[in-house]
């Protein structure tokens, strides 16, 4: 008898505490899928930004580059949001590579494409401790609810070998 007494006492504290838990829920979104096509001599990798969706290296080439994607919605909650992929641009360069040796960046290019928008320039500074130049390739692209920063780096003497790549990389991406 002691154990149905137990059980009712068990059930009736189960009822209880359900009346007074959430009735009802909203479903949030996590995460966001998105596809990129690197080029083979690329392998995925981690290390180079921690905010990175996607990351990946060739150090046989010396190349590497990743993916950071940015939510509008996200920005809009912390008071960020921009009129154009151009204002997006001015609030990123601003801060990109700043401080370093013979900084430079060069004018930017715009187009359109499979209805996105995308804003592509170079950037470079002077490593002292490499005593050589390092190039960079970006690209903003914007979708729909999704801002893009595709940055790829290499050598100096050989951006304009893998510039072509980085390109494609840039082009690939899509929801």
């Amino acid at each position: 008898m002691k154990i149905y007494a137990t059980l009712i006492s068990f059930l009736l504290l189960v009822c209880h505490q359900t009346g007074f838990s959430q009735k009802t829920g909203k479903e949030i979104k996590v995460g966001h899928i998105f596809q990129v096509s690197i080029p083979d001599y690329m392998n995925k990798t981690v290390g180079l930004n921690n905010v990175a969706s996607i990351q990946f290296i060739s150090p046989e080439n010396d190349v590497a580059g990743f993916v950071i994607e940015d939510s509008k919605e996200d920005l809009k909650l912390a008071d960020t949001s921009f009129a154009s992929l151009k204002d997006f641009y001015s609030f990123f360069e601003k801060d990109f590579l700043s401080g370093l040796s013979k900084r430079t960046i060069s004018p930017i290019h715009e187009f359109q494409k499979n209805g996105k928008n995308y804003l592509e320039f170079d950037a470079s500074y002077f490593d002292e401790d490499l005593k050589s130049e390092v190039s960079y390739y970006v690209c903003l692209i914007e979708e729909n609810d999704y801002y893009y920063k595709l940055i790829c780096w290499s050598a100096g003497v050989n951006k304009e070998k893998f510039k072509p790549d980085f390109q494609k990389i840039a082009l690939s991406i899509h929801e």
